[in-house]
């Protein structure tokens, strides 16, 4: 019984992102529950000191997202820039994920993962919305070369 109570905690809860919310702007008029939005929110990468990325993306307002029982569409754009001196905290794995957060009630989640261009030393960010069944294509990048950083 308790496994139970803890899954449907699990699937009831939307997972927390490592986000700071930066800011919202109305995107479509609700008349009841809040309008439509799109987020800004900002991250720093989890293995990389130096680096920031700011998303953004659509949130579902009205009385079910409200409620947190909207499912949010896919589209979503990022932006990611070396902030401070780049420094390496950990060895990477292709397409590592450094953020996630749910956009549904259940299995709909946006991400960003990390490649790295070893050629043109160059980290590239990629966020995309995935799905248990029938996830979206969309998606956006933003890369950040690894440079020495002016002191």
């Amino acid at each position: 019984m308790r496994f139970i109570a803890v899954t449907l905690c699990l699937l009831l809860f939307p997972i927390m992102g490592q986000a700071d919310e930066i800011g919202r702007v109305s995107s479509n008029f609700k008349m009841i529950g809040p309008n439509d939005s799109i987020i800004v929110e900002a991250f720093d990468d989890p293995k990389i000191e130096g680096v920031a990325c700011h998303l953004s993306r659509a949130v579902k307002g009205g009385i079910s997202g409200g409620l947190g029982l909207a499912e949010d569409t896919s589209d979503a754009s990022i932006a990611c820039r070396q902030v401070g001196p780049i420094k390496i905290n950990d060895k990477l794995k292709p397409g590592e994920r450094v953020f996630k957060e749910s956009t549904s009630l259940l299995f709909k989640t946006i991400q960003v993962v990390r490649f790295l261009d070893q050629k043109r030393n160059v980290l590239i960010y990629l966020v995309y919305s995935d799905k248990l069944i029938d996830g979206s294509p969309k998606n956006s990048i933003s890369t950040v070369p690894v440079a020495k950083w002016a002191e």
